[in-house]
């Protein structure tokens, strides 16, 4: 069979003040384009474990949702999604059955409507696809096989031997940065959080060979690439994290990933995370406001429990050579309109180098939607297009919708301005100045 990976991506967003206020300042259009040009790992573990025999090929749907014609050659056509691209994925999977092309769907969004997928998919795919892949494409190409393949009803994925991921699909496009997996899942368990909900597995971490495998096989197509480690939390067990940056030093290679703000109890790792060559770390801060955090991490209470300690957490972190960005959910049940100057205040204060905002999405399967919905507070139950973390899609409790709608746009234009950035930036390029003189 001639079989087809098509990857949704792209920022996405729809409140027309934040699209003309917030989504055009650099801030935004930084981490959007790295976003866009991300390749889709989930789809090339799934080309890595199809059975040989198929000739592969890897597409992107544009901007706008549209596919590309060349994926019509095609036999079967693999579409994977988010919430907040799903529509789109369902109108080009359509497009492609009206025209004789079996489709399969998976992703996150998928995995927790899996009756909803079933009406515009031939197949689909519930949770990781390592194990379940394989054994469904030589049923497909048998003629006969279910239409809704579980993980559950197959052994877990054993993250100790994955393949290589079939960079080699993605030819020559422009990527900015290339992902590598090294840990799959958090053993934090926020209520907001997507990522756990599908995979309904513990935190895992893969060899350090065979991460370091990977990069080698990057490095083989790319000179200089840059990697963002596809990861919810890196750097949980600091022991094998010092074990893994011991192994990328002599790489060479860049790289970006998310992580929580522990890594900074550890002097340690710091300095090896540098020599490394760790260029930024995501972490989830959420709020700068202790009560806020009260409950939303829901196994350690661990969010609330580290707040206090933030602000020289980060620049612990920062004065390693290692910038931040902070991440925060506006809307929590606690957070009041005073919100948006108490995060351009920490923000400032910090300094953090980068900063993400995002109002509180509740996702379909996590915890948040099931109880948002209970109480009556989704505005639109199932507009998963505005699972975007920028669209506002429920009442909040100590605000009104206005208010944190118009909130987020008065945050973002304070942010992401060039002056803005570069006041809270200086600080760091001015101490790395103090350190080399």
């Amino acid at each position: 069979m001639k079989i087809g990976f098509l990857a949704m991506s792209g920022l996405r967003a729809h409140d027309a003040k934040l699209l003309e206020l917030g989504m055009t300042l650099p801030g935004v259009q930084e981490r959007g384009r790295v976003l866009s040009s991300l390749p889709s790992l989930g789809l090339l573990y799934l080309a890595a474990c199809t059975p040989p025999g198929h000739e592969l090929r890897y597409f992107e749907a544009e901007g706008d949702g549209r596919e590309p014609a060349e994926v019509y050659a095609c036999d079967f056509v693999a579409i994977n999604t988010f919430s907040a691209q799903v529509f789109e994925a369902y109108a080009v999977a359509d497009r492609l059955r009206r025209a004789g092309v079996r489709v399969a769907m998976g992703g996150l969004h998928v995995s927790v409507r899996p009756d909803e997928a079933l009406a515009h998919a031939d197949q689909v795919f519930v949770g990781e696809g390592e194990r379940t892949w394989p054994t469904a494409v030589n049923a497909i190409a048998g003629g006969a096989t279910p239409r809704t393949w579980n993980a559950r009803d197959f052994p877990s994925v054993d993250v100790r031997s994955l393949p290589v991921p079939r960079y080699d699909l993605l030819g020559r496009r422009p990527y900015s940065r290339f992902p590598v997996q090294t840990t799959r899942g958090c053993p934090w368990r926020c209520d907001f959080c997507a990522s756990n909900v599908m995979l309904q597995e513990p935190y895992r971490k893969r060899p350090v060979p065979a991460v370091v495998r990977d990069i080698q096989a990057i490095k083989g197509l790319r000179k200089r690439p840059f990697l963002e480690f596809a990861d919810d939390n890196t750097f949980v067990d600091h022991d094998w994290g010092k074990e893994l940056c011991r192994a990328l030093i002599p790489l060479g290679v860049p790289w970006f990933t998310e992580t929580d703000i522990s890594v900074a109890d550890d002097e340690e790792l710091l300095h090896l995370m540098r020599q490394a060559r760790c260029r930024q770390v995501l972490i989830g801060l959420e709020s700068p406001d202790q009560s806020a955090l009260e409950g939303i991490e829901m196994r350690a209470n661990f969010k609330s429990r580290r707040c206090t300690g933030y602000i020289d957490a980060i620049r612990r972190i920062q004065a390693k050579g290692i910038t931040v960005n902070g991440c925060f959910v506006l809307g929590l049940d606690r957070q009041s309109p005073a919100i948006f100057e108490e995060v351009l205040d920490f923000a400032n204060r910090a300094p953090l180098y980068d900063v993400q905002i995002t109002v509180l999405t509740p996702f379909p399967g996590t915890p948040l939607y099931d109880r948002l919905l209970s109480e009556g507070r989704l505005l639109e139950p199932t507009r998963w297009d505005l699972c975007t973390l920028f669209d506002v899609n429920f009442v909040p409790k100590k605000m009104t919708v206005t208010q944190l709608r118009e909130g987020m746009c008065w945050l973002a234009e304070r942010l992401y301005s060039e002056e803005a950035l570069r006041q809270r930036r200086q600080p760091y390029f001015e101490q790395l100045w103090r350190q080399r003189a």
